[in-house]
């Protein structure tokens, strides 16, 4: 066909809306490493009024068809919070985004990326940043190394074949996002066994389960704590209460006493470290829908999971002990208990860490140190307007 075919236009239906949510069945229909999203979610994701990012971000989506087929589509957003950042971590003024970027081929790829660079360029912007999709708490960068094996619970998965369009369109490479995969059968090394020892005959050091009858109030600590803790990393953003309470609400079913840990020294909280049962295990057959069975399949399974991968999305130790032993020693402490209880009681066989900066070197040793490998890499892209 020729180029004139090809038509990009922003989301303005309800049926728009569906093609934008729906497409990824048809993009990823022969990919058997692809984990269809319930689609209720992905509504919630997507709306204004619902997910709590819009009371400080807006966002425009667009679709890309050939005559009546959709074949991509790409979100254009600014987070307001993120104008806020220095712009020596990574947002700051200026800095809009891109996201939730799908392409049936290269045309329609640059077509895209142009069309949010333009959204972007009328709403004052001078920079993006991306893929980010939507928020940088949720899917950041791109999948360039990993393609192989499905995605953990709220890791993003794409083709291979958007790093050379993305990169077509004259984006460079800002920061690497990494994620470690570790067999959590085998014993840690007998030096990370002797810290953990050592931390256990430290009368100062409490580490402790989460008390989910108490949710509201271990969240806020954990909040405390994540707020603090990442508060000069690259690319943070802060969470409003509202976030949290939407984030609470979605992630409460699968929230587990033992795989959560809160590290207290002198009887203050100063560390966290949180652990999810793989949700995509549960949901990939589930094809998108809890109808009509789905949802019963899935209750059943959080009623007691068993599932052969844990997933580490978020661990922090608060600024003031961050270079000190006793922040790797509550790391590895924390690491262990939950170790032991996903082996005990889930049946779990790996583990997975991520994900971690490129230049996060306190939790890349840690990686290092309990011997676990990269087993996936995503970029972020950066480009002036």
């Amino acid at each position: 066909m020729a180029q004139s075919d090809l038509l990009i236009t922003p989301v303005a239906t309800k049926a728009d809306l569906k093609a934008f949510v729906d497409l990824p069945w048809r993009i990823y229909a022969n990919d058997p490493n692809w984990v269809p999203p319930l689609k209720d979610e992905v509504y919630g994701l997507l709306t204004p009024g619902k997910n709590p990012f819009f009371g400080h971000a807006e966002a425009q989506y667009f679709l890309a068809r050939r005559g009546n087929t959709i074949i991509g589509r790409i979100a254009a957003h600014i987070d307001h919070l993120a104008l806020a950042q220095p712009p020596e971590q990574g947002m700051g003024p200026g800095t809009g985004n891109f996201g939730l970027f799908e392409a049936a081929d290269a045309e329609a790829g640059a077509a895209l990326i142009a069309a949010a660079e333009q959204w972007l360029r009328n709403k004052g912007m001078t920079r993006v940043l991306g893929p980010i999709s939507l928020s940088i708490w949720e899917e950041p960068g791109l999948l360039i190394q990993g393609h192989d094996h499905p995605p953990t619970v709220m890791m993003g998965h794409n083709s291979a074949t958007y790093q050379p369009m993305i990169e077509g369109a004259g984006y460079q490479p800002v920061k690497q996002l990494k994620t470690y995969e570790l067999d959590i059968t085998k014993d840690f090394p007998p030096l990370i066994q002797r810290i953990v020892a050592s931390g256990e005959k430290n009368p100062r050091i409490t580490v402790r389960k989460v008390d989910k009858s108490k949710f509201d109030r271990e969240a806020a600590i954990i909040l405390g704590i994540l707020n603090d803790a990442w508060g000069k990393n690259w690319g943070f953003v802060p969470i409003t209460d509202e976030e949290v309470a939407f984030t609470g609400k979605k992630l409460k079913p699968i929230v587990y006493e033992d795989l959560i840990m809160i590290a207290e020294l002198d009887g203050e909280p100063v560390a966290f470290m949180m652990t999810l049962p793989d949700l995509n295990e549960a949901i990939t057959p589930l094809n998108g829908s809890l109808f009509p069975f789905g949802w019963l399949k899935l209750l059943w399974w959080l009623r007691k999971p068993t599932c052969r991968t844990m997933r580490v999305p978020l661990m922090g130790v608060v600024q003031r002990l961050q270079s000190s032993r006793m922040a790797s020693q509550l790391a590895f402490m924390m690491i262990e208990y939950i170790r032991r209880n996903a082996l005990a009681h889930y049946g779990s066989t790996r583990g997975e860490i991520g994900w971690v900066l490129d230049d996060n070197q306190g939790m890349n040793a840690i990686a290092d140190a309990i011997e676990s490998k990269v087993n996936k890499v995503y970029q972020i892209y950066e480009k002036d307007l």
